[in-house]
């Protein structure tokens, strides 16, 4: 029913004109939100009321065909105008479940490719293409991603319903639907430039192929991609390299990858790049790095995560490419339909976030980054430890922890287990409710994969410290902030007076 025709429909039931004209147009203005976004594809300038977001939920589900009274009403027998009789017709039985998710039950994708639309689904497909263009529309407005290879916007993405890890995998599956060499050499070598994350080495081995770890090297405080070795081993495997992986956000000392040599490295030899940037787009300084890659050498796919990013719950990724081929053959690896529950998370954060909204939380995380660099550092320094100096990290922070393990007046160093006592004040800060901060002993081991990492944590074999990191990332509060700082100052102290009443009773009783 067009304004006209609801106008004069409403003017038979008494009420003052005025009051019509009002209504009319608060509801006029609601149905001109969707059509805007629909028509331009754009992130909102300026955030939308949670009314205006759940009227435009609630329009785009009614044209899902579950969404019908009688079809979801077990209490029903009247035949309502669609009657499924599939195994799967997006029935909810839950008024819970349906009012959480909008009653968008069907999900989106379909077996043959996780972007095509579906005929019982036109909303939930229409919300599907739309985050997608609000979520590139905020990469390239908000954080200044271009990933072109003439510096142009990234118009070529896709989202996925899983996480990080999962969605490297999947683009390593996908690089098997391209085309071989002539070469009668399998490509089954993946090249990842060392970093201590468990989920990238095992999507690897998910993905079927041979992870072959590049060690990386030192550089003052920096753990920094090591180009030689990454070059000997192209090399060495030649002809086998379907892919390398380099990393963008790590935890410090690890710093981001020279993507843009490896990318230099990749289109000479050939060889596919797949970037995994998990929580990169809110550093202006990697988003830099990234555009730069695009434009000298080669990228086949950036991965980001939406949690990290944007602030919803866990579990979507985010996957751009300057090659439009690229995301089409990711799209149609995908097995079967997926939830589209991350999708509507993301979708309602945009655009309850609008564009200022997000670049209001970039430009917050930048002017925090300056104090929490100095409060670290002071809080490093009144205990005998020093930061660590790496520059090319702006999200992630470190202190040496070499004090905690250092032999106390009258203590026997024979005595002490440096790596238990670094980790008991990793213990310490999680049970005073700080998390997120990552406590590294000197010389650890971890196996994975039937593979050792020496120093696990700190992405190289013998890092010179044990250390403690912790992030100045998006959504991080200027009272969070200092909370965290005299938590980890009284940390400190309660760590040496309980060493120093324990050795002062094991002096006793041995007296």
């Amino acid at each position: 029913m067009d304004s006209e025709s609801l106008r004069e429909s409403l003017s038979s039931l008494s009420l003052p004109k005025n009051h019509l004209t009002l209504g009319l147009t608060n509801l006029i203005n609601q149905s001109k939100d969707l059509s805007t976004l629909l028509k331009h594809k754009k992130l909102p300038d300026h955030p939308f009321t949670d009314l205006q977001i759940q009227t435009i939920i609630l329009t785009l589900s009614t044209l899902d065909t579950n969404n019908e009274f009688s079809l979801n009403n077990h209490n029903s027998t009247a035949a309502g105008r669609w009657v499924g009789v599939g195994e799967r017709e997006g029935r909810i039985y839950s008024s819970l479940v349906s009012s959480r998710n909008f009653g968008l039950g069907h999900g989106m994708g379909r077996s043959g490719d996780i972007m095509e639309p579906q005929p019982k689904a036109v909303g939930s497909s229409i919300l599907v293409q739309l985050t997608k263009h609000l979520v590139i529309d905020a990469m390239i407005r908000g954080a200044g991603l271009k990933a072109e290879k003439n510096g142009g916007p990234v118009n070529h993405g896709l989202i996925l319903p899983i996480c990080t890890g999962m969605s490297v995998a999947l683009v390593l599956s996908s690089l098997r639907e391209q085309d071989e060499s002539e070469s009668d050499v399998k490509k089954d070598v993946v090249l990842w430039s060392r970093i201590d994350q468990k989920s990238c080495f095992k999507a690897v081995l998910s993905a079927g192929f041979q992870c072959v770890v590049v060690p990386t090297k030192i550089e003052g405080d920096m753990v920094v991609t090591d180009m030689d070795a990454m070059k000997k081993n192209v090399e060495k495997y030649k002809g086998r390299v379907r892919a390398i992986i380099s990393t963008t956000s790590c935890f410090a000392p690890r710093v981001p990858d020279s993507i843009d040599d490896i990318g230099r490295l990749c289109k000479e030899d050939g060889i596919a790049h797949i970037v995994n940037n998990a929580y990169g787009l809110q550093c202006q300084t990697t988003v830099k790095l990234l555009n730069r890659a695009c434009v000298v050498g080669r990228v086949d796919a950036i991965i980001c995560s939406t949690d990290k990013n944007f602030l919803v719950p866990v579990g979507g990724a985010i996957v751009t490419s300057p090659n439009e081929k690229m995301i089409a053959t990711i799209s149609k690896v995908y097995a079967g339909r997926a939830s589209s529950a991350p999708i509507l998370d993301l979708f309602i954060t945009l655009l309850s976030m609008g564009l200022s909204g997000y670049k209001k939380l970039l430009e917050e995380r930048r002017q925090l980054m300056i104090d929490f660099k100095s409060k670290f550092e002071e809080v490093a320094k009144k205990y005998g430890e020093r930061p660590l100096v790496c520059p090319k990290n702006t999200i992630s922070y470190g202190i040496t922890l070499d004090t905690l393990s250092q032999p106390l007046e009258g203590e026997d160093p024979q005595s002490i287990n440096a790596g238990k006592m670094t980790s008991s004040f990793g213990s310490m800060l999680f049970t005073r409710c700080v998390s997120g901060t990552r406590v590294v002993a000197k010389g650890g081991l971890k196996t994975m994969g039937g593979q050792d990492f020496v120093g696990f944590g700190s992405s190289t074999d013998y890092y010179l410290s044990s250390y403690l990191t912790a992030a100045c990332a998006i959504g991080l509060t200027e009272n969070e902030m200092n909370e965290f700082f005299k938590r980890l100052d009284k940390c400190f102290k309660d760590y040496f007076a309980k060493r120093k009443k324990a050795l002062k009773k094991k002096i006793q009783d041995e007296s």
